[in-house]
């Protein structure tokens, strides 16, 4: 029998990448769901299914109980008020943390998390991860950038911005930022299960740095277009920004685009220079943002999304 290993988020986007990943490497799965129910990403993998959520502490105590290790990959990135991110975000990672006291536990964080004061998203990531920093079993805290790839819906509307021959951007020319593939997030994240690093915050990214520019190149290229590039002044972003939250006050559902993201998205610097992690762990990733970039379209043009 392979070791155990309690796994929360693994039906949104990064978490079906996750258990595929750590199925190849042997690990024997429990998950975390909210209902009993088909679940077509994780068709072919063998695992027990834990019903219940975040805030239920006898689901998370059966979903941990004997397990080697914990990745605590699920996470609220949209919410309609701001303390809505506290208890997902902050107050799942605590109980989990106290639930499995000697299980390895692993903590996706964000990059957001090292900027609490702009989004309180970040703020809550931030929070999550001094609970865990706190525990006295061993933790890994695995700060991603922007994730894109198969089955990612955030990011699908600049894709199709860009499909359509304009490439949206904000106007800050010198803004630098990191990105990752999904499968490769998934499989640092395995490896971090897999063979722990000692006790710490790292960031993880494909290795490179990239500009906004970049991005609507590398986009354009996967799809066959040149773009115009449009850079959108912080005004209207947040003009924008505010009518979401408007309507949010009047039964809208939770929208991406609120005043903690433009913050967020106006910050010069998400770059992630700390290749601790990749050193430790021995990660390559697989995926630049072109090839990337190219996998997740056809992704998308499979699946009709565009």
């Amino acid at each position: 029998m392979g070791k155990l290993v309690a796994v929360t988020g693994a039906t949104g986007f990064v978490g079906p990448h996750l258990v595929a990943a750590l199925a190849r490497r042997g690990w024997r799965l429990r998950l975390l769901v909210r209902r009993w129910s088909p679940l077509p990403s994780l068709a072919g993998v063998d695992a027990d299914l834990v019903l219940g959520d975040l805030s239920s502490e006898s689901a998370l105590r059966q979903l941990v109980d004997g397990a080697d290790a914990v990745v605590h990959a699920a996470g609220l990135i949209k919410a309609k008020a701001d303390r809505d991110f506290l208890p997902v975000n902050r107050d799942s990672a605590a109980l989990l943390s106290a639930l499995a006291p000697d299980a390895h536990m692993v903590l996706l964080s964000s990059l957001a998390a090292r900027e609490p004061q702009l989004s309180a998203y970040g703020a809550s990531k931030r929070a999550g991860e001094a609970v865990v920093a706190n525990r006295s079993g061993p933790w890994t805290i695995v700060r991603a950038p922007a994730v894109y790839g198969p089955g990612d819906r955030e990011t699908l509307a600049y894709f199709r911005a860009i499909n359509s021959g304009i490439a949206p951007q904000p106007r800050l020319p010198a803004a630098r930022l990191s990105l990752i593939h999904v499968s490769d997030l998934a499989e640092a994240l395995t490896m971090s299960v897999e063979r722990p690093p000692p006790n710490s915050i790292y960031e993880i990214d494909d290795g490179r740095t990239y500009t906004y520019g970049d991005m609507a190149a590398a986009a354009g290229e996967a799809l066959g277009r040149r773009p115009w590039r449009l850079a959108v002044p912080r005004g209207v972003m947040a003009g924008i920004a505010r009518w979401n939250e408007l309507r949010q006050a009047l039964g809208a559902g939770a929208q991406i685009l609120t005043r903690g993201k433009v913050n967020e998205i106006f910050h010069p610097d998400w770059s992630a220079p700390d290749r601790r992690l990749a050193a430790a762990i021995g990660f390559q990733p697989r995926y630049d943002l072109t090839t990337g970039f190219r996998d997740t379209i056809l992704w998308y043009r499979a699946k009709h999304w565009l």
